[in-house]
């Protein structure tokens, strides 16, 4: 009985182990990683690509600092025996603005990353 039970606990973790691998994926996309997931770049616009994603990076650390800086206050307050909706509702207010704010800089960072292999291909 026991070496059944440690028959199926072993293949159960063993695809357990499998399927998470195969629903992984790699990681980053098409521009988020260690660089460009695009081939044939040119070295000009690696550089050009890689100062975008700095800049956008400086720019957007202070944001998911504040952002987790208000999910911890509303966390704190919600485990209040009465929290006070009117600031459990600004503080939802704030948090999806900043997330508001990060999905924008996230769209501008894409938005100058497709100009500057748009412009490979006018060449």
């Amino acid at each position: 009985m026991k070496k059944k039970a440690l028959t199926a606990l072993s293949l159960t973790l063993a695809l357990t182990l499998v399927a998470s691998a195969a629903f992984a994926g790699p990681w980053g996309g098409r521009f988020y990683g260690m660089g460009p997931m695009v081939q044939n770049l040119t070295p000009e616009q690696s550089t050009r690509i890689l100062a975008l994603q700095q800049a956008h990076q400086e720019k957007t650390v202070p944001l998911q600092q504040q952002l987790f800086s208000k999910k911890m206050e509303l966390r704190t307050l919600m485990l209040t025996p009465n929290p006070d909706q009117a600031k459990v509702a600004a503080l939802q207010k704030e948090i999806f603005d900043l997330i508001d704010e990060l999905q924008q800089e996230s769209s501008n960072l894409r938005a100058e990353m497709l100009k500057v292999l748009a412009d490979q291909e006018k060449k």
